[in-house]
């Protein structure tokens, strides 16, 4: 699934939502400098954002797709996974990754960013957690579970907010674990966005749980859910929370 994101660049690219400006200028404000690695890097869209806040920065993505989509956008890609990836003695102010952390080993990914960080440096790990209204959201698990019914989405009970908090836990301690981190701290911005129909069909399809079906079934779950936003009057406000653990190099 991890390199799966690439099959739709372009509807990636433009569907998937951008990072929080606080958490990037917070980022930005407390590296030591403005060297970044952004590990799992897709189509670049934290990349840019870093940027154009100042920082030279540098993709690791092991999905080619994704890295020559972002190499278009101006940022210089490798493509390898971030375990494999040779740093040829490079060095950085940050560390970072967004919506991408958990495709890389808990014990590995941790220790190489130590190894690659200056002291001082700041490894950066962020995602986006939101639930849609309990009517789309229903209607998703139902179409996936028509479609694919052995798939984990078909019967996940928990919320977003459950699984990203056993998730962010799993970041946190990973960091622990490493030679040469700090203790980790938990960021967290909210803020929200409007969708209308047309906008979260156009997303849906980027998500992991969608990315390999096939049209006819895609279709499906699209038709269902598409449904569903149209008995909420077309669209929706969606309430997003930016998740982040940070650690210093020591």
């Amino acid at each position: 699934m991890a390199e799966s994101f690439g099959t739709d660049v372009e509807r990636y690219d433009r569907a998937r939502p951008a990072y929080p400006a606080e958490l990037v200028a917070r980022v930005v404000a407390e590296s030591p400098g403005p060297d970044f690695l952004d590990v799992g890097c897709g189509t670049g869209i934290e990349a840019r954002q870093f940027r154009d806040a100042g920082c030279r920065v540098l993709g690791v993505d092991p999905d080619a797709r994704m890295a020559e989509f972002a190499r278009r956008g101006g940022i210089d890609v490798e493509v390898a996974t971030f375990e494999e990836w040779d740093p040829a003695g490079r060095v950085f102010d940050a560390v970072v990754a967004g919506q991408a952390w958990h495709w890389v080993d808990p014990v590995a990914g941790p220790a190489k960013a130590a190894a690659v960080l200056r002291p001082g440096g700041l490894l950066a790990v962020f995602a986006h957690v939101f639930q849609p209204p309990a009517e789309v959201a229903d209607a998703l698990a139902a179409g996936i579970r028509a479609v694919l019914p052995d798939s984990p989405f078909a019967g996940e009970s928990r919320s977003a907010a459950e699984i990203y908090e056993v998730m962010f836990t799993g970041f946190a301690d990973g960091i622990r674990a490493a030679a040469g981190l700090g203790e980790p701290e938990r960021w967290r911005f909210e803020w929200e966005r409007a969708y209308t129909r047309e906008e979260w069909l156009d997303f849906l399809p980027t998500t992991g749980g969608l990315t390999r079906l096939p049209p006819d079934a895609l279709a499906e779950v699209l038709a269902g859910v598409g449904a569903a936003i149209d008995r909420l009057g077309g669209g929706f406000v969606l309430p997003y929370a930016t998740l982040a653990v940070v650690a210093r190099r020591s």
